[in-house]
């Protein structure tokens, strides 16, 4: 089933009519896609190599949870074969499928997947295959990225939804019970949809995505190139507690906004009217020696960038004031799961980090 024009539909063709909701992260999955890093503009002279060494290291912990679907050019997937095979990596866990793309973030340009169940109990999974225009055309050519989710659809036939809306999955976060969590920065910047009302974005979000209500922060971090992706602000552990994170200096770069979100949060309710458990990290070092590619003085540095797979979540570590005390409050709030800390430096100077290129994948045939 493929739709062009979300407005074209009825209510009982959409896929919220038809009984489909994004799951929360926490859902199990069938694998993870990852792009290799190959582009250039990005990573410039030696910082290729530094963050492939981060890929390597969060490929040598993921594939022993879930399969990975490694994505890339075929010069990019042989370099990654020569160094897969430098580590003790399961090649049977780790899929390199050579498709175009344009840049590592799996996040903003994969599939958004949605699941529905059926009356016997089976679960059936489609593709959301949103627009996607590199964070509001900063980034070209971007083309290759875009044509992503309908190219996972197609190669693994999945229903596939064309909401014909500009909407990259970094910018929002679901508790798989009705909430949805997201930005004014990012979802109302004209440089995404500038022809749709709030109003309008919301519904597309309810119709496609099946959630009930719309939690709205405000802005993001500096040096976020993104607008102000969610995934740096707050991320929902549970469907009742949310994490944000914060900075007690209110000299900070990021005090203000940072603040105005917790407020927000605090004062916010799931479907039924509870207010959420809020718990607080505080934000690692942002400002790095010297520019960033664009010219940026601070990263999106922030532990809020975390994935949850199979049986482990990926946490990103930065500083050392602050990386243990991350890793203990994901301990407590998972207790059933590795907690794997990763050192992102490297990979965050490109302006994201794990929750960023990683895109959770459902329903995938046996690999």
């Amino acid at each position: 089933m493929a739709v062009s024009n979300r407005k074209q539909l009825s209510h009982e063709q959409t896929p919220a009519g038809l009984g489909y909701r994004m799951p929360a992260e926490w859902h199990p999955h069938a694998a993870t896609q990852l792009h290799w890093p190959g582009n250039r503009e990005t990573w410039p002279g030696e910082r290729l190599e530094r963050v492939e060494e981060v890929y390597l290291n969060l490929i040598g912990v993921l594939h022993r949870f879930e399969p990975v679907l490694l994505l890339g050019s075929a010069q990019d997937l042989s370099r990654a074969e020569e160094k897969l095979k430098e580590r003790e990596v399961d090649r049977s866990r780790v899929h390199l499928l050579e498709v175009p793309v344009n840049d590592v973030w799996a996040r903003d340009c994969g599939p958004i997947m949605i699941r529905r169940e059926t009356e016997s109990g089976e679960e059936k999974y489609a593709v959301t295959d949103w627009e996607y225009n590199a964070w509001g055309g900063k980034y070209p050519p971007y083309d290759d990225d875009n044509r992503l989710p309908g190219w996972l659809a197609e190669r693994f036939d999945f229903p596939c939804f064309r909401p014909g809306m500009v909407l990259e999955g970094g910018s929002i976060d679901v508790n798989g019970d009705g909430i949805l969590m997201t930005t004014e920065s990012v979802l109302l910047n004209p440089n995404r949809n500038p022809d749709l009302a709030r109003e309008e974005i919301e519904q597309a979000l309810q119709e496609y995505l099946g959630v009930e209500s719309i939690l709205w922060l405000r802005d993001g971090l500096a040096g976020d190139d993104t607008d102000g992706h969610i995934d740096d602000l707050a991320r929902f552990l549970n469907p009742n507690t949310i994490l944000a994170s914060t900075t007690e200096d209110s000299s900070s770069v990021n005090y203000r906004a940072l603040q105005e979100n917790l407020e927000i949060l605090r004062r916010s309710a799931d479907v039924s009217g509870e207010p959420f458990e809020i718990v607080t990290l505080p934000l690692p070092e942002t400002r790095i020696a010297g520019t960033t590619a664009d010219g940026s003085e601070h990263v999106p540095a922030s532990y809020a960038n975390f994935y949850i797979a199979n049986g482990v979540v990926l946490v990103p570590l930065y500083d050392k004031r602050f990386d243990e005390e991350a890793l203990e409050l994901f301990r407590n709030y998972f207790p059933g799961r590795e907690i794997a800390g990763i050192p992102c430096a490297d990979l965050v100077w490109g302006q994201g980090s794990i929750h960023c290129i990683t895109r959770q994948l459902y329903g995938l045939p046996e690999l």
